[in-house]
């Protein structure tokens, strides 16, 4: 079966069902953008149990507000993915809000710390499975604002909004978690630390 992003008239086909709450149209969409959106909330989150539960209310989200998708948009495809993605952003947030973040506030404020490390680093050279591997290790209001800042390209404004925090602690939290992500190259003696110096 043709993916719906080189598909687009099969893509405008499965919305425009969705918007009819056809299950059909919504199982299919579901299926096909599925990986996409666990790519997605695996980066917010420690378990694959947690990502499930924020890409099913994501997928949710999108069922319900898919009425207000312009599905006759040019480059629509593209459009959906951004779309999807931000839906599945924002629910892994509020999912990190809900459960972890009450017990890292402190942690999320702290900006007591060395400036933000802009600088070439070994992280750079890492593959993504490799680098979703270590996110997952950072404790949770570190993983938010690295995957906010620098994979999904939020502004320090954006996440301070995002997260409820100051953008001095959205810089220093950033430093903090690349510091970690270094560390556990360093520990784990992994190729990428070898060639890095700083």
């Amino acid at each position: 079966m043709p993916q719906p992003d080189h598909d687009p008239e099969m893509l405008v086909a499965l919305l425009a069902g969705c918007q009819r709450a056809e299950r059909d149209a919504q199982r299919r969409l579901y299926g096909l953008y599925y990986n996409f959106a666990m790519s997605i909330c695996l980066r917010y989150t420690r378990t694959r149990d947690a990502a499930m539960e924020a890409v099913n209310d994501g997928f949710l989200k999108v069922f319900r507000d898919v009425s207000r998708f312009d599905v006759a948009r040019h480059e629509v495809s593209g459009s959906f993915r951004g779309w999807l993605k931000r839906i599945m952003i924002h629910t892994a947030i509020d999912h990190y809000r809900s459960q972890e973040k009450h017990q890292h506030q402190q942690e999320l404020n702290d900006v007591a710390f060395a400036e933000a490390d802009t600088g070439h680093s070994a992280l750079d050279t890492l593959s993504y499975d490799e680098l979703l591997h270590l996110i997952q290790q950072l404790s949770p209001a570190y993983r938010t604002v690295f995957n906010l800042y620098v994979i999904d390209g939020f502004t320090h404004e954006e996440v301070s909004t995002q997260l409820g925090i100051s953008v001095g602690a959205s810089k220093s939290n950033l430093s903090k978690a690349r510091a970690h992500l270094k560390h556990l190259l360093k520990q784990t003696n992994h190729h990428a630390y070898a060639g890095y110096v700083g």
